[in-house]
């Protein structure tokens, strides 16, 4: 079965999303371990100033690996994805209001740019997954 190019993009948009997000959780989460403040990505505070801390929530290592695994369940529903295969399409469409929530509350406006073509893509191509 050859699986279609809209999933192949979709797949890739969520490994995007899933890598470029949770790469940055690691050196977030060690500088929280070792007492040191975020670190800076781009210019930014990584994780850090968004929605989440004007509400009073802090960033926290267990927050973080929170949302590595949500960044983790991304990548598999990619792989999966990939291969055609219904169980990744349905794993990036559940994890989908988490990840929403972290990008939210983490000010991370690039999530729901590339989530929302991800999203068409997956529910034009539904009928070729298996």
């Amino acid at each position: 079965m050859t699986v279609p190019m809209g999933l192949r993009i979709a797949a890739i948009l969520l490994w995007f999303n899933g890598f470029g997000f949770g790469v940055f959780t690691l050196p977030a989460m060690r500088n929280l371990w070792s007492g040191r403040d975020l670190p800076m990505v781009m210019g930014f505070k990584a994780y850090g100033g968004g929605p989440f801390e004007r509400l009073g929530l802090q960033t926290t290592v267990w927050l973080l690996a929170a949302f590595l695994l949500v960044c983790v369940a991304e990548c598999l529903a990619g792989a999966l994805l990939w291969g055609g295969h219904r169980g990744g399409a349905a794993l990036a469409l559940a994890v989908l209001p988490l990840a929403g929530a972290f990008w939210w509350g983490f000010a991370l406006p690039f999530g729901p740019i590339m989530a929302i073509p991800e999203v068409v893509l997956i529910l034009l191509n539904w009928r070729s997954l298996r």
